[in-house]
């Protein structure tokens, strides 16, 4: 496992991804807070290039690159919006990017994929990573993994930082869990910028892997097949992540399907924002939190969206 980035590289990574990235908004919705009884700031990632904050960890690890590596092109797997991240970021270097996809992967996100100017090779369920090591062991090509590596993290971690720059004074900051790469940077934007606030992570509860690893302290695998519509939160928690979460003592909420689907529909009726179900999850699980949100200011992270709206119907 690669050593843990500090919030210094945090900072690094904001100053080297400015030029290629947005720097996203924070917006709020009265109909909201009246609902919960607190502040809620949104941190629209989906409003990010490439639709997600993805563009953020995969730019800042595609930058970092010395000449040497950049030649040999860079690799990895994806459900989507990291291969589209890395895509874009190789895009902007000029250089080869291949990204691993397990047959079944949102036709949406491939698209994208392909847009931006990579190669896609399709695995079966469950062969995503083996897939990825041999291409990386054939071609040399630089592995820049989701969430298993430090200058994707650290890169993860400005949107929180950002959030923090806009909104100092929160209580409470709460993100998806998927690898948990965007959860692990948070982290440690949070602790430096914002320690006495408190860290929440959100997952389906179909794909709760994240939940019972920190709640046991045992990073179990994750869940196979996951019965839910969040594609981009179903790989389970990966070891890097696991341990910063860990350390920063971050709880996990679980949310059921029909729970997140119409927060995705508040999202997009109330206050004109499209995220996917992958980010539906975080007012989810806001909505269960209750009194213990009360009164209180939250930043919340929506992460993507990247959507074909295929859930419209189940979410009504």
């Amino acid at each position: 496992m690669d050593a843990a980035p500090t919030f210094r590289e945090v900072l690094e990574a904001a100053a080297r991804i400015a030029p290629y990235v947005h720097r996203t908004p924070v917006v709020s919705s009265a109909t909201l807070d009246r609902e919960l009884g607190a502040s809620v700031f949104f941190k629209c990632e989906n409003l990010q290039k490439v639709g997600a904050f993805k563009a953020r960890g995969a730019t800042n690890a595609v930058m970092a690159l010395g000449d040497e590596a950049c030649a040999r092109g860079v690799i990895t797997h994806s459900s989507g919006n990291h291969g589209a991240a890395l895509a874009f970021a190789a895009g902007q270097r000029g250089i080869r990017c291949t990204v691993v996809m397990q047959e079944g992967a949102s036709p949406l996100k491939a698209a994208a994929i392909r847009g931006y100017g990579a190669e896609i090779v399709t695995c079966p369920v469950g062969g995503r990573e083996q897939t990825t090591e041999r291409l990386r062991a054939e071609s040399g090509a630089t592995l820049v993994h989701p969430f298993e590596h430090p200058h994707v993290i650290a890169g993860q971690g400005t949107a929180a930082l950002e959030l923090l720059e806009d909104v100092p004074d929160l209580d409470l900051v709460i993100a998806p869990i998927g690898g948990g790469g965007i959860m692990a940077g948070t982290c440690l934007s949070v602790a430096a910028r914002r320690p006495e606030a408190t860290l929440v992570g959100v997952e389906p509860l179909a794909a709760d892997d994240a939940f019972r690893s920190l709640r046991d302290g045992i990073r179990y695998p994750g869940v196979p097949a996951p019965a839910t519509r969040a594609d981009g939160l179903l790989t389970g928690i990966g070891a890097l992540p696991f341990a910063i979460l860990q350390q920063h003592g971050v709880e996990v909420v679980c949310v059921g399907e029909p729970e997140m689907l119409e927060a995705c529909r508040f999202h997009l009726l109330r206050m004109k924002l499209l995220v996917e179900p992958s980010s539906g999850v975080v007012l989810a699980a806001l909505r269960t939190l209750g009194d213990r949100i009360r009164g209180r200011r939250v930043g919340a992270i929506l992460t993507g969206g990247n959507t074909d709206l295929s859930w419209w119907s189940a979410a009504g």
